[in-house]
C-alpha cells in the first residue's frame, strides 16, 4: 500500500497496475449508489480486501458473516466475471451463496459453461495478504476462465 491513502481522489500506482484491480474497483464504485466511495483513492477502495494473517486470526468465525464482508466477496467475483466479460464478449454470471456459519461458494458463468468456482471457507475471513497475492489471484480465475472459453466456445454461447 502507499502512504498516500487519503480521501482526495488521487491514485497511487499499486491501485492502477493491474487490469483486475481495475475491474474490482470498477465494480465496487459501480455499486455505489450514493456516491460514497466518489472521493476515495483506487488504493482507499481495496484496503478491505488486505486482510494480513494477524488481522485475520483476530477475527472471529463466531455468527453471521458481516454484510461488508458478503459484499466484498461478491465484488471480487464481479470482477472476474466481468474482466471475462471483456475478454470474450461473452455475458457471465456470478452466483455466491453462503450459509450463516461462512461456508458456500461462488460460481461465475457464462451461458452453460462453469468458468470458475470456489468453495467457501471461514468467509468471515475473506481476504488476500496484499494487492499483489490480491491480483494474482484475481487474474488466476479470469485465465483459467479464458482457458475453458477457448476450449468449450459453443457451451458458453448457450
Amino acid at each position: 500500500m502507499s502512504a498516500n491513502n487519503g480521501m482526495n481522489g488521487s491514485t497511487t500506482t499499486a491501485g492502477l497496475c493491474s487490469p483486475f484491480l481495475k475491474a474490482l474497483v470498477q465494480q465496487i464504485r459501480g455499486q455505489d449508489t450514493y456516491g460514497f466511495y466518489r472521493s476515495w483513492s483506487d488504493d482507499l477502495i481495496l484496503k478491505p480486501f488486505v486482510v494480513t494473517k494477524h488481522k485475520k486470526r483476530e477475527i472471529s468465525i463466531e455468527g453471521e458473516v458481516d454484510p461488508v464482508t458478503q459484499a466484498r466477496i461478491l465484488a471480487f467475483f464481479r470482477a472476474i466475471a466481468a474482466r471475462i466479460e471483456q475478454e470474450t464478449g461473452l455475458i457471465s454470471q456470478v452466483v455466491v451463496e453462503l450459509n450463516h456459519e461462512g461456508f458456500g461458494w461462488a460460481l461465475v458463468f457464462s451461458g452453460r459453461l462453469l468458468l470458475a468456482m470456489k468453495a467457501l471457507r471461514d468467509a468471515h475471513r475473506f481476504g488476500f495478504e496484499s494487492l499483489e497475492k490480491l491480483a494474482d489471484e484475481g487474474e488466476s480465475y479470469v485465465q483459467k476462465g479464458l482457458e475453458l472459453v477457448q476450449r468449450f466456445p459453443e457451451v458458453g454461447k448457450l
